[in-house]
């Protein structure tokens, strides 16, 4: 399922992170603080239990988490520029790390890092800023389903439709909320309008 947020601020952060004036420093905070809004999107199908709970004056019901914090998967290394905002809000969360090369002619994903804390029977959100053609998304969708979560949630900014679709077709269960849904890609696999390498742009890496 694929949901597109819709929301001023959220746009205008993700316009400005396009921008090929945006420098290091702005798109490193920009990016934060989109991982921030979408963090609300992107848990809006969280289970809820209802607990009691002492007020200084009453007793009431309230709701708490069921199965408590997501468990928050950066995908290295532009995943980590969503996942400081993400942790701003979901602060206790347990944090995991997958680190994927693409081979720019075949696209496909090299794995060189999984660090994952326990994931089965948890709320998985994964993190990363580009879902392009989709092969990145999926290798990692692929680790993470393998431990057995109860849910997987993608987060990501810019999405082309070439990689939703890889999406759905692998994983359909899984979840992907993105601030932008662009045209699609170019021959080296790009998302168009896009932002650039989101990596690059995020450590000050360009050449």
């Amino acid at each position: 399922m694929f949901t597109l947020v819709d929301h001023p601020v959220v746009a205008a952060w993700t316009d400005r992170l396009r921008s090929d004036g945006t420098g290091t420093e702005e798109f490193r905070r920009l990016l934060g603080q989109i991982g921030q809004l979408l963090v609300g999107p992107a848990t809006t199908e969280l289970p809820t239990r209802l607990v009691t709970i002492e007020t200084p004056l009453v007793e009431t019901t309230g709701r708490e988490l069921q199965g408590g914090t997501p468990v928050v998967v950066s995908v290295l290394r532009a995943g980590n520029g969503l996942l400081d905002g993400v942790l701003r809000i979901l602060s206790d969360a347990n944090v995991g790390f997958i680190g994927l090369v693409r081979d720019h002619e075949t696209f496909e994903a090299a794995e060189y890092l999984v660090n994952l804390p326990t994931l089965a029977d948890r709320h998985v959100l994964v993190v990363d800023p580009m879902l392009a053609t989709g092969h990145s998304a999926v290798a990692a969708l692929d680790r993470v389903a393998a431990e057995d979560p109860e849910s997987i949630t993608l987060m990501c900014v810019v999405a082309a439709p070439e990689g939703v679709e890889r999406v759905e077709k692998y994983h359909p269960k899984v979840r992907v909320v993105a601030a932008a849904l662009d045209a699609g890609l170019n021959e080296l696999g790009y998302i168009t309008p896009g932002l650039g390498d989101a990596g690059d742009r995020l450590y000050g890496t360009l050449s």
